[in-house]
């Protein structure tokens, strides 16, 4: 179902385009003939195969991962080449040579799967040679799909696993042998098929397809439609369409780039229509977008790792994740108003809106599979459960739409293709778990996770906020560049024990270095999300990024808040009870954090009531500020800071309209 309602959206060419341009798993070949229809096989062969496995059983760990990455590794080599500027769009000798080599290494742990089981931790040659071979592919092959930034981290820490005597201070260890580092890589489950990989190859590959299946529905374009209908009309109507499309479609997608593109095509050509400065909306797009990835129930499939990696129930994630988000999206919600008061900005006129009585009367049912797996994972079902009936349910209600509305075409046609498409949506998952797990067995084998909490720590002497500082730097650094997944799981066996050892509750301590982690991605230099949503609106990328920066303050902002305030993530202390109870803590919090980042977006944007001068903005900006820590009197200054602003300026607007 396109968005009838709204003229000069981006056609499908350009945003593959534009994805290409700034993501790498966009750029990607455009096949024909045999090599096409076997990618396609191959592609249709996974999915089924993993639907199956999730139905009747999976097969034992090493096995069912091995297989899931030999999958990834075939696709990848004809589909990707080796240079990004190769146009060709021919698969060349090589990769076939690299497909045979993937299909080999993969065989090898099947047909010696019992052998290898017998045998750990005394491997043969053989054994090694296979290793040093997986490992190479899997590095070429995340090269390919996900670009040289998470290859470099990876191959620095195979480095650090070897000349581990060379490092200074606490980094330094004894060393391994290149046998040891590279049986326990590919054979051992604590490496590239350790936790990582696992989640890829059970449920985040499910949660993929199902994204797959809401494209080829419609349900996606009535979520669109839905949030334009729902703010459309408001004061700044389109970029609070863009915050609630983006919030709602970013948790499933996985990926800043692909949502900035996918809802930006839309929401930013009508941002500029109404008069926003072409920076301005890309930078709404770019900072709503880049929080999905932050929105429960999904996470960009992080919620899912973030339960191995912190052993919470996935529920405890979830619902600890809800008001962080919340705030995220109330502060970019804050700064678009502001903007759109300050320059006079209208909503879409009425005729341009989607009626959102008749999206709910004739469409309502399009809700359902959504509905359906937040349901299924409160419930406690496993997401594997959950993401199977989501798929399911998907099928079912696009057989239905396509039935009920001319202008949706779902058949088996589409039913085969998204099966397609969901699994080329899962390659650059596969390498980045299986790239990040390289990290994560290097971490485990060396012990580097606990020295470099220690070394943060005492580089910080144990003072909690300089350590939130030097985590926050390390979480932004380590992201750039970085596919949502290995984002997180390099960042929560690298950066989260740092937090955690100066007594920051686990959840609070990973959801902090997620979100800086994530952020990376609307942060100069490298700001992919914003970089793209500058090709929609033919802005300069540089500062596109730097006003995203500014709009989503509240993601540099919320993470302190929670990690000094566990309370906002539903982590409650004794000693950070208020009135001694659990209620009145979290009201209290919450409205004082709320007040803050409404005090704090007036400081960032000039304008509160009416447009500031320059010390009310800097009054505004420390009112704020005091007004989201976590000590009472602190509050009440901040609050007497903000008053006398607002006052002052409730003022100079009752005199402008006596004159």
């Amino acid at each position: 179902m396109k968005n009838t309602n709204v003229n000069n959206t981006m056609d499908e060419a350009k945003q593959e385009e534009l994805m290409a341009k700034y993501d790498r798993e966009f750029s990607y070949r455009k096949l024909s003939g045999v090599n096409k229809t076997l990618v396609f096989v191959i592609t249709v062969i996974w999915s089924l195969w993993q639907v199956y496995t999730a139905t009747f059983g999976l097969l034992p760990p090493t096995l069912q991962r091995s297989i899931h990455v030999g999958f990834g590794l075939v696709v990848i080599y004809l589909l990707y080449p080796m240079t990004k500027n190769d146009k060709t769009n021919k698969v060349k000798w090589y990769d076939f040579i690299f497909i045979v080599l993937s299909v080999g290494v993969v065989g090898y742990h099947v047909v010696n799967f019992e052998n290898l089981l017998y045998r750990a931790g005394a491997y043969n040659q053989m054994d090694m040679i296979v290793s040093l071979i997986a490992i190479a592919l899997i590095i070429e092959g995340t090269r390919r799909v996900a670009g040289p930034v998470l290859i470099t981290v990876s191959g620095t820490f195979l480095l650090y696993a070897y000349f581990g005597q060379y490092f200074p201070g606490f980094l330094s260890h004894g060393g391994y042998s290149i046998p040891r580092i590279a049986t326990y890589a590919w054979i051992s489950t604590e490496s590239i098929l350790g936790i990582p990989i696992m989640v890829s190859s059970t449920f985040i590959f499910l949660f993929l397809l199902f994204a797959s299946y809401l494209k080829k529905t419609g349900i996606g374009d009535w979520l669109t439609d839905l949030a334009l209908a729902i703010a459309g009309g408001a004061t700044g109507g389109p970029a609070k369409a863009a915050i609630v499309a983006s919030a709602s479609q970013g948790t499933i997608s996985g990926s800043s780039v692909a949502n900035t593109v996918g809802t930006g095509s839309v929401t930013i050509p009508l941002m500029k229509s109404i008069g926003y400065r072409s920076e301005f909306a890309a930078a709404v797009e770019a900072a709503a977008s880049t929080g999905g990835q932050l929105m429960p129930p999904i996470m960009g499939a992080a919620a899912f790792i973030m339960t191995e990696f912190t052993d919470l129930p996935y529920v405890t994630i979830a619902l600890g994740a809800s008001i962080p988000a919340f705030l995220y999206f109330v502060g970019i919600f804050i700064m678009v108003h502001l903007e759109a008061k300050k320059n006079g900005l209208e909503g879409l006129p009425k005729e341009r809106i989607p009626n959102l009585k008749r999206l709910l009367k004739e469409k309502w049912f399009l809700a359902t599979p959504i509905f359906a797996i937040v349901f299924l994972l409160v419930k406690g079902y496993t997401p594997m459960r959950a993401a199977l009936m989501g798929i399911l349910s998907t099928i079912i209600i696009g057989f239905i739409n396509s039935h009920l509305d001319e202008n949706v075409n779902f058949g088996f046609k589409e039913l085969i293709e998204g099966l397609e498409e969901g699994a080329k949506s899962a390659l650059a998952v596969v390498m980045a778990c299986a790239s990040a797990g390289i990290i994560v067995g290097v971490v485990t084998l060396t012990g580097l996770g606990i020295k470099f909490a220690n070394g943060i720590v005492a580089l910080s002497q144990g003072n909690i906020f300089l350590t939130m500082f030097f985590t926050m730097i390390a979480s932004i650094v380590l992201g750039m560049g970085m596919p949502t997944t290995a984002n997180y799981i390099v960042q929560a066996t690298i950066a989260a024990p740092a937090l955690i050892a100066v007594g920051v509750p686990v959840l609070a301590a990973h959801l902090f270095v997620f979100y800086f982690g994530i952020i990376a991605d609307i942060t100069p230099p490298v700001a992919l999300a914003a970089f793209a949503g500058s090709g929609i609106a033919g802005s300069n990328p540089f500062k596109t990024g730097v006003q995203a920066s500014m709009l989503a303050f509240a993601a540099y902002l919320v993470p302190y808040v929670f990690a000094t305030s566990p309370s906002l993530v539903l982590v409650f202390t004794p000693e950070s009870l208020i009135l001694g109870s659990k209620a009145a803590t979290l009201i209290i919090s919450l409205s004082t954090a709320l007040l803050g980042m409404f005090a704090i977006g007036g400081g960032v944007s000039g304008y509160s009531l009416t447009h500031c001068k320059s010390w009310e903005r800097l009054v505004l900006g420390l009112g704020g500020v005091l007004l989201v820590m976590t000590n009472l009197v602190l509050n009440g200054v901040g609050l007497g800071l903000v008053v006398l602003v607002w006052l002052g300026q409730k003022n100079r607007v009752n005199k402008q309209l006596q004159v």
